[in-house]
Parts: C-alpha cells; structure tokens; sequence
C-alpha cells in the first residue's frame, strides 16, 4: 500500500498485485475491517496512533518516507480509509502527490474527498471508504476515476483486482467466519509465499522483496475504536491491541495512542 518512493523501486512485475483489505459492515453496526500491508521490506513505517496533529481524531500507522499512511479511522465519525496500490501506473510523475495523502483526504472530507485532492500525476490506487452508513470504492488507473457502491456485508478488495483471483479463494471463507478471531486464524493459515493469490504473500526479485508487513484488524463506529496490530500476522500469536473512544483504553486494558 501506498507505494515504494522514488530510486526504491522494485523490478516490474513483483508489486502490481499485492494489499488486501477485507470489509464487514451493515447499516446501525460496527464497521469491521482487516487490512494486511504489503510493501518494501525497506520502508519504515510507524504502528497505529495519532500522527498527524492537524487531524488530532485520526489514528493509523505513519509511513515515515512520505508521512502519509495506509489506513486511518476517524474516531469521532468511525470512517476508516486505506489506499492500495493498483498495477496499471506503478510510479507517479515528478512532483505528484504521494498516495499516502488519500486516505488523511478521506477521513476528514468523506466521499468528497476527491474535491481536496491533487490526482495530476499520481500513480493509480484503489482508496476504500468504510463508514457506517455505507462502503465506498474509487478505481484511479491514472487518468480516470471510477466509483463503487457496495452493499452490505462482506468484501474483499484487493490491489490486484479481479485479475489476481485473490477473493475467488478468500472471500467465502471470509463471510463465513467470526471478527475478529476468525478473521485472525485465516491469515494466520500458512507462511508467506511468492503467490499473488496468497493472503500473505513474500516476492524477491533482483534483491528486492515486497511481502507482507503488517496486518491490522480494525472496529469502528462513531465515537469508539479498536485496533488490533500484528507484523508478522501469519504467526498465530497476539496481536497488539489499541482502543480508544467511548470505552476509553484504559477501561479495556489497551494501549492508548499517543
């Protein structure tokens, strides 16, 4: 998600299908979302808090190239946003804005978030809005922007699109299982691999590697959330867990962000 910076750019053909974001909501509930980051194993980024003081309600993990993110909630309003990569413009034009910037867009100006941006040259992304009143899609392939309506219930949505297959092997077992420990067993069901249709995924090419660094289980609904964080999701173990909201974190024995 969000992309390699400038003179870090992996070989053609080992980043055009990776990030999986999994949707469960229904209109009056939680919005229930995972989220598992694929990037540079390089790029260093920051776990889930408040980053960005100009947006003191927003929480999500800081890329620290660019200082945007990959998915951030707004606490008050419960809409969460993330942004994934999509293959058909891999790198930006000099000077475009990082995709990094969309989902900070989406949060604080919900589907009119498009009126704030700046898409000239940037590299093409799929931005996903999950609010609890509804989840929306934007497809930016680097000219044009296309928009989804989803209905409820459970989606999948993946960097690769339909092309990688990915929700034909995932979605089902997806719907059909409980949030969060569901969820959580499903990622943890195998090592990564150097498949695009793997929930967790390792590519290596001219010693670059893309895989997996991060996975994030996020509820939200306006007022309260819960982050539960992993990076090495496959493994089974605990995830860190992050509350914040109306059950304050320290009601629930969570770390508080900062």
């Amino acid at each position: 998600m969000a992309g390699a910076p400038a003179g870090a750019l992996a070989p053609q053909g080992i980043i055009d299908r990776v990030c999986t974001v999994v949707v469960r909501w229904s209109s009056g509930g939680p919005v229930r979302i995972l989220a598992l980051r694929d990037e540079l194993t390089t790029r260093e980024f920051d776990d889930p808090g408040r980053w960005w003081p100009e947006l003191p309600d927003v929480v999500g993990g800081r890329d620290r190239t660019a200082g945007g993110t990959w998915c951030a909630t707004d606490v008050g309003t419960g809409i969460t946003a993330l942004v994934l990569n999509r293959p058909r413009k891999r790198t930006a034009d000099p000077g475009a804005a990082s995709r990094g910037v969309l989902p900070l867009l989406g949060v604080a100006h919900g589907p009119d978030w498009v009126s704030h941006a700046r898409l000239d040259g940037m590299a093409s992304f799929l931005l996903v809005l999950a609010a609890p009143d509804g989840l929306t899609t934007w497809d930016f392939d680097g000219t044009s922007l296309r928009t989804t309506e989803h209905v409820e219930g459970t989606t999948m949505v993946t960097s690769g699109g339909p092309e990688d297959r990915k929700a034909d092997r995932h979605l089902a077992a997806f719907t059909a299982a409980s949030y969060p420990e569901g969820w959580r067993r499903l990622v943890a069901t195998g090592p990564p691999q150097d498949d695009p249709g793997a929930l967790v995924v390792r590519h290596e090419k001219a010693g670059v590697v893309y895989a997996t660094v991060f996975g994030e289980l996020v509820e939200a609904r306006p007022g309260d959330l819960r982050i539960e964080f992993s990076r090495r999701p496959w493994e089974g173990t605990a995830w860190q867990v992050l509350g914040t909201g109306a059950r304050s974190c320290r009601e629930r024995g969570s770390r508080c962000p900062e």
